[in-house]
């Protein structure tokens, strides 16, 4: 492999730049589209906000994921006399994931990354070392939180949307009790915003605080935002005085305009932390191996280049060609306003930092999937469109075994070509 040491790097920062294009057109066009579907920004701010936080997220708040993309899946020490099958294996890998992502970006189905490489390192595992290799317990807890992250999305949309519902839309005043709850919702992505950014940031720089002080800081950081943004609220409740009835609504809805702006930074950065960390694994193994340091395959100091790549090929990818995956969760599944877009990627938000926050690669799609349909049932089970989430559902079941038998494919292809 040392002979070919240079081609491997190259291969494998192509085919990993490709996949995270396909990663951007599906994944992240994803996580952007409640914010677009429901025109709370204009095109331009969603731009900003996502080129910002995906690569602070991806920076800051990832390691954790890709140190267990990179060796907890698969026992990659099996494998320490013969670099060559997993840096092969690898390229695989991510040729698959290019292929997947891509055809489904294409549907406008909105499929899963970490489904997609999970399963590919699971089906090469088996091929080539036996069950034996598999971290079952591991993958165990990444099947379990696929399950889990979206219900918990779904379940805290719910209970959000409804609160809104209640306590706000359904009054014969609700500016006046929208502007008497915005302080709360303002803490609450106050409080997210502050945990994903400040303290992981702080992590990421080896600076340890006790319990106590992340408590402060959190805290502080939500009054801060709460204060902050309640400035622009109220002036928006002061314009919308004397306005007739039937236009109340629409000044509400502009107050969940900002509200859902700060939800996005949350959920891009989630996402930056989370699935770009998952893309680079494959491509980081590849070019570790190339160079011949296997031992660094157990640490998460990986280069920062190989991040900037990655993040590059991201949002590259979601402004050429996610307007399709936009359009089915942003319209598809059901209408969307800001506030019902705001609820959803709340509670998206929430899950996936919490999932992200043990080192266990969870699906932002699927997650704020989950979160859409939890504001759908909200409103009634007529709110929802089956079809559209019959066909999400499916391409989310094929996804783990179609890129698994790609992977096998380009695998034995690759072994025919060296």
């Amino acid at each position: 492999m040392a002979d070919h040491a240079s081609l491997y790097i190259l291969l494998a920062c192509v085919f990993g730049f490709l996949m995270t294009w396909g990663v951007g057109a599906n994944d992240l066009a994803n996580i952007m589209s409640t914010t677009m579907g429901s025109k709370a920004i204009t095109v331009r701010q969603a731009m900003v906000i996502a080129v910002i936080f995906e690569f602070a997220g991806a920076y800051f708040g990832g390691s954790g994921v890709t140190d267990t993309l990179r060796n907890g899946i698969i026992n990659t020490g099996a494998l320490s006399n013969n670099p060559k099958i997993l840096a092969d294996g690898m390229l695989a890998l991510l040729v698959a994931g290019m292929t997947w992502m891509g055809l489904a970006s294409y549907l406008g189905m909105p499929v899963s990354i970490t489904n997609a490489i999970v399963g590919s390192m699971v089906g090469f595992g088996l091929v080539v070392l036996g069950p034996s290799a598999i971290h079952w317990k591991t993958v165990t807890y990444i099947a379990i939180s696929w399950i889990s992250s979206p219900m918990l999305a779904g379940v805290l949309a719910y209970l959000l949307m409804t609160s809104i519902h209640v306590f706000i839309f359904a009054r014969r005043k609700p500016i006046k009790h929208a502007r008497r709850l915005m302080p709360l919702y303002l803490f609450l992505v106050g409080l997210i915003l502050s945990f994903i950014t400040v303290l992981k940031g702080l992590r990421h720089f080896g600076i340890e605080i006790t319990l106590t002080t992340e408590i402060i800081l959190t805290a502080g950081s939500g009054l801060l935002i709460m204060v902050l943004g309640y400035i622009p609220i109220r002036r928006i409740a002061e314009e919308a005085v004397g306005v007739p009835r039937r236009k109340r609504f629409e000044y509400v809805e502009r107050m969940f305009a900002l509200l859902m702006a700060l939800t996005a930074c949350a959920m891009v950065f989630a996402h930056g932390a989370n699935d770009v960390s998952i893309a680079v694994g494959p491509m980081t193994v590849v070019i570790t191996l190339a160079r011949g340091n296997g031992a660094s395959l157990l640490t998460d100091n990986y280069p920062g280049w190989i991040v900037f790549l990655g993040c590059t090929g991201v949002i590259t990818g979601m402004l050429m060609y996610g307007r399709k995956v936009i359009e089915t969760v942003g319209s598809g599944i059901t209408a969307l306003t800001p506030s019902r877009a705001f609820a959803a990627t709340l509670a998206a938000a929430t899950a996936v930092v919490v999932s992200t926050s043990t080192g266990i690669p969870v699906s932002a799609t699927q997650t704020l999937v989950g979160g859409v349909l939890g504001v759908g049932l909200a409103r009634g089970i007529g709110a929802l469109n089956m079809i559209v989430i019959r066909n999400i559902f499916m391409s989310w079941i094929i996804t783990i075994p179609v890129a698994s038998l790609l992977t096998i494919g380009y695998y034995h292809l690759f072994l025919l070509l060296s």
